[in-house]
């Protein structure tokens, strides 16, 4: 298996941005394409991504503010998301560019979603993979709270309040659907980073916010607002997302008008990550505008 640099030789690092700085890791001159990373994360979540869709695309991976080597303003309870979405304007301002396709991650997914429906001019096609954010009329949906939340939240904060190779391990092992596909240099990266101590604050409070610790409420979106997002979407799923399922995501791709939906096989909350070369097919595909999964029947929310 080869190093993420190998992964990444030809990419470029630089970090972009007026009010906020920050970390991008790119590859190609096309269409501007964003992908963004799930909480804790990094932009080498999509290392094995940014040269093969930079092949028809300029794919940039960013680090969010308070993660990775980006900027670490002061945290504000229950702002995060729009934090994270004006941080994506500043980037693209910055850059010079009017719109661009987003790919998010969990919580990138999220902010994708939040950027459709509050930025829709800044936004082209968006692709959700196993997102985050959405919050969904009681019994519509089934989640399995211990493999989800519960246990992403213990094995965020023990990962972050005594950082060790084995505590990192377990909370990157979430992720996937087999440990081994946890290699040892992602361990000691991600190490690197939680061990920072200019990173340990502002990772602290967004794990500690994000699991239910803070004073104000997260800006979720509920399943009604989805039916505003007017952005052709590709919902992405796998057969082992921890805590919800692809009946989850065909919920989703069901309540966005122009959205299709594919679940990628053998694979749990990194798909990019685990069936790399499948991801990017199906990515650039649907980026060229082709058909690449499911459309299902517009679900009508009722009270919506």
């Amino acid at each position: 298996m080869s190093t993420i640099w190998v992964e990444l030789l030809g990419a470029t690092v630089h970090a972009r941005g007026a009010k906020y700085r920050t970390r991008v890791i790119e590859s190609g001159d096309g269409p501007p394409l964003l992908l963004l990373h799930g909480i804790g994360g990094h932009a080498e979540a999509y290392a094995r991504n940014v040269i093969r869709l930079g092949q028809s695309a300029r794919a940039m991976a960013i680090d969010f503010v308070w993660h990775g080597r980006s900027s670490k303003p002061p945290y504000v309870e229950g702002e995060d998301i729009p934090t994270y979405a004006e941080q994506i304007v500043d980037l693209l301002d910055a850059e010079g560019i009017e719109r661009a396709d987003v790919e998010g991650e969990s919580l990138g997914g999220w902010v994708g979603l939040y950027l459709a429906l509050h930025q829709p001019d800044r936004i082209g096609r968006l692709i959700l993979n196993t997102t985050a954010g959405i919050r969904f009329a009681p019994g519509v949906v089934q989640e399995r709270t211990r493999e989800g939340r519960e246990a992403l939240a213990q094995r965020s904060l023990d990962a972050i309040d005594n950082p060790s190779p084995e505590k990192i391990r377990k909370r990157l092992e979430w992720l996937m659907a087999s440990p081994e596909r946890v290699t040892d240099e992602l361990v000691e990266l991600r190490l690197a980073l939680y061990a920072d101590p200019a990173n340990q604050p502002a990772l602290r409070a967004v794990f500690a916010n994000a699991f239910g610790a803070g004073a104000a409420p997260r800006r979720t979106i509920g399943e009604g607002e989805l039916a505003g997002v007017a952005a052709p979407t590709l919902v992405l799923w796998t057969d082992h997302n921890p805590g919800t399922g692809p009946d989850v995501g065909r919920r989703i791709a069901a309540l966005i008008p122009d959205a299709q939906f594919h679940s990628i096989e053998d694979a749990a909350h990194w798909p990019q990550w685990e069936q790399p070369e499948e991801h990017d097919r199906l990515v650039a595909a649907f980026l060229r505008g082709e058909a690449v999964g499911e459309r299902l029947q517009t679900t009508a929310v009722p009270g919506a």
